[in-house]
């Protein structure tokens, strides 16, 4: 077969979980189609019960749950396999403290109207306000950093591929795999998010585009009503 790259470069590695099944194409299992349909319908149902909580107990979560799920992250696809994410992982009180106070700041200025008033009547019907005390509260905040270039070992710039796309399927995997863990998790977006560069002390070329708070919920947690669009409306089979 002929390759478009340069061989040299290219040093495949079985893919050792699979089976191949005589006149049955290769597949990730050997799996009948009504465990696979059955399969998809657990996990949509455990991924349907994800909620975004905004009450947190500060209970402690055991570390080795928040790596197992940040490894998971790092599963995500990413351009040419660049990785390009880092994930600066909170637990100081003071850290939490200063995050909190900066992004309330922010978030003051934003609710004031200063950014326009659609966004603030929208989320208003969500319970949300400029106050973030579970930055402070929740035992663990974990900020999504996206890499706009890499690093070589030699210090030299090295370039990174559909950087927004690749860190959105890493942070889609994290919220997953921190709800497949038992835990609760909330996505907070501050505008603009440079002071969490400074704060944590992260290279230039690295840029904050979340963070995920993350814990167990607080006894009196509450989630306002939403629902999800129809399936019909949300899909279009061609």
């Amino acid at each position: 077969m002929t390759r478009s790259i340069d061989d040299a470069s290219y040093q495949p590695v079985p893919l050792d979980h699979v089976e191949r099944i005589p006149q049955v194409p290769l597949t990730f299992e050997t799996r009948s189609e009504d465990d696979m349909r059955a399969r998809a319908r657990r996990f949509h149902e455990e991924m349907s019960l994800r909620r975004t909580v905004r009450d947190f107990a500060p209970d402690p979560v055991d570390e080795a749950i928040i790596r197992e799920c940040i490894a998971t992250a790092n599963t995500a696809p990413s351009g040419a396999n660049k990785q390009p994410w880092h994930f600066g992982v909170i637990t100081s009180a003071e850290i939490k403290r200063q995050v909190r106070e900066a992004a309330e700041d922010e978030e003051r200025q934003f609710y004031a109207g200063l950014h326009g008033v659609d966004w603030v009547e929208e989320v208003a019907k969500l319970g949300t306000s400029w106050e973030k005390p579970f930055l402070e509260i929740a035992p663990y905040l974990i900020v999504v950093f996206r890499q706009s270039y890499g690093l070589t070992k030699d210090g030299l710039k090295e370039k990174h591929y559909y950087v927004p796309e690749s860190c959105g399927l890493a942070a889609g995997l994290l919220i997953a795999a921190l709800h497949n863990a038992g835990l609760a998790t909330l996505t907070h977006t501050p505008n603009p998010m440079g002071f969490l560069r400074d704060t944590l002390g992260r290279p230039g070329h690295e840029k904050a585009i979340m963070i995920v708070v993350t814990g167990y919920p607080a006894a009196h947690a509450t989630v306002p009503q939403i629902s999800k669009k129809p399936f019909d409306e949300l899909v279009t089979f061609y």
